[in-house]
């Protein structure tokens, strides 16, 4: 027998499993911490496209006439007796009329049928406080990338579309005295 090779063993076996196990977990715990970052990193870019879309969307719905005064991020609502529960991305309102935004970072068509449910919640949400509220309500959804399937069929149900434009960034005002470094 050579000297690598090493008679099996029940011990040896045993000992064998026991390795296996402890390079398992160590696997696991990596992956855990890799999908955890995964994750955080993921959030973040859903955070940057949705400022991405605020940055201008009350003078886009100004010019279709709609005279936004009130503008919020991440409105939750909730009647926990009606089991409704739910939160809209960005909130706009008029006084008469309120566009509620549903932003992904890849706008699908079952994106869309979730805001369209999201929509309905929201507004017997509203009705069931008591019926005073007599806004409007109105949907838009947007997206870093818009599959084609999902802006069709977005508008065919009464939703606005905003998607990615060239337009989207601009550069910070520079303090006064600034210049330009150069390489």
């Amino acid at each position: 027998m050579s000297e690598q090779q090493v008679p099996l063993t029940y011990e040896g076996i045993l000992e064998m499993f026991r390795e296996i196990g402890r390079k398992q977990e160590k696997t696991d715990r990596q992956l855990k911490a890799t999908s955890k970052k995964i994750s955080a990193l993921g959030s973040r870019i859903g955070e940057i496209i949705e400022r991405m879309v605020s940055g201008n969307i009350v003078a886009k719905f100004r010019t279709f006439d709609y005279d936004v005064t009130e503008f919020s991020r991440n409105k939750i609502f909730e009647n926990k007796k009606l089991g409704i529960r739910g939160e809209i991305d960005l909130f706009l309102e008029d006084g008469c009329v309120a566009i509620l935004i549903e932003v992904k970072t890849t706008l699908e068509t079952a994106d869309v049928r979730k805001h369209i449910e999201r929509l309905e919640k929201y507004r017997r949400y509203v009705d069931a406080k008591g019926g005073s509220d007599k806004r409007r309500f109105i949907g838009a959804v947007a997206g870093a990338v818009v599959t084609g399937e999902a802006a069709e069929f977005a508008q065919q149900n009464g939703l606005y579309v905003i998607v990615q434009s060239g337009k989207a960034v601009e550069i910070v005002t520079p303090p006064e005295g600034f210049t330009a470094k150069e390489w």
